[in-house]
């Protein structure tokens, strides 16, 4: 599946910035199953422009600096991705879950080096005994891996009241814990702060999802948003995504512009300013399907 990708972030000021820095993960990910046609980012004010770069985590990332007074700041990015069928997989197949914790913990597969470093806490995203009781009651002894990944995203799913007036970006996970409520970056922040929590390698994936308008209703410009799931580690798999806010297995109907230990790693666009006072982002997101 083809899509056309709108994302544009507009801050209006209260007051003048003087100074600002930010830095933007607004660009679609080449990967085996996702292909980048196109790019594009336009940005306001004009200054000199972004300087492209690459994180700890290889996603690309573009920094802007603002030297100059400015009373808003808007981020147009555009792009055109292919997504293709990732390989067909047989959760019953893969390893038992005890198998691949104790060897992110111990004797590593060859190629587990990477894995290994998203068995740790991140600040978004800790490790707890409330966080681990989450998961227990999916990874049942012998369990294979991602039927049990599977089973622990259906729970977060029907466990969960999907409810955008309940968090901020700045709530704390024991408090998503404890409400049972939130939007898609907390139900990824419970699923890979689960799997840690008892010993498995979990990444937070940053992207967007085809959403569908009701029959016979107009699509509305700007209506989509973005959007967060769960990549764990199978060893002779790789990386599985899963996504607890849809309670499915992903496959081509979401496009991944990176992925890091938690929100924070892979934020859109964050930075620092100089002056502002108060002030909320406007966020407008397009993902249309070409075919």
């Amino acid at each position: 599946m083809r899509y056309a990708l709108r994302h544009e972030t507009r801050y209006a000021y209260q007051e003048t910035v003087d100074l600002a820095y930010h830095v933007l993960h607004l660009t679609p990910r080449a990967l085996p199953h996702q292909l980048v046609w196109d790019h594009a980012l336009r940005v306001t004010p004009t200054t000199v422009p972004p300087a492209p770069g690459t994180d700890y985590f290889g996603n690309s990332t573009n920094f802007l600096t603002f030297a100059e007074p400015h009373d808003d700041f808007v981020v147009e990015m555009t792009a055109q991705v292919e997504v293709m069928p990732r390989p067909a997989l047989d959760p019953a197949a893969t390893p038992a879950w005890e198998t691949v914790r104790d060897a992110l913990n111990g004797v590593m597969y060859p190629d587990d080096l990477e894995a290994s470093e998203f068995v740790h806490d991140s600040p978004l995203a800790p490790t707890s005994d409330g966080a681990a009781a989450v998961a227990t009651p999916s990874f049942t002894a012998g369990r294979p891996l991602v039927e049990a990944v599977i089973d622990l995203t259906a729970r977060i799913f029907h466990g969960f009241t999907y409810d955008p007036q309940a968090t901020a970006v700045t709530t704390p996970l024991s408090d998503v814990l404890e409400q049972r409520r939130g939007v898609c970056q907390d139900f990824a922040h419970v699923e890979v702060a689960a799997l840690r929590s008892i010993g498995l390698a979990a990444r937070y994936v940053s992207g967007y999802i085809r959403t569908y308008a009701p029959d016979s209703a107009p699509r509305l410009t700007g209506a989509d948003g973005s959007h967060a799931w769960v990549s764990v580690f199978c060893p002779g798999v790789g990386w599985v995504d899963v996504d607890p806010t849809n309670n499915l297995v992903v496959k081509e109907e979401h496009i991944v512009l990176g992925w890091g230990r938690d929100f924070a790693d892979v934020s859109p666009v964050r930075g620092f300013i100089l002056g502002g006072g108060q002030h909320m982002p406007s966020v407008g997101v397009d993902v249309i399907p070409l075919g």
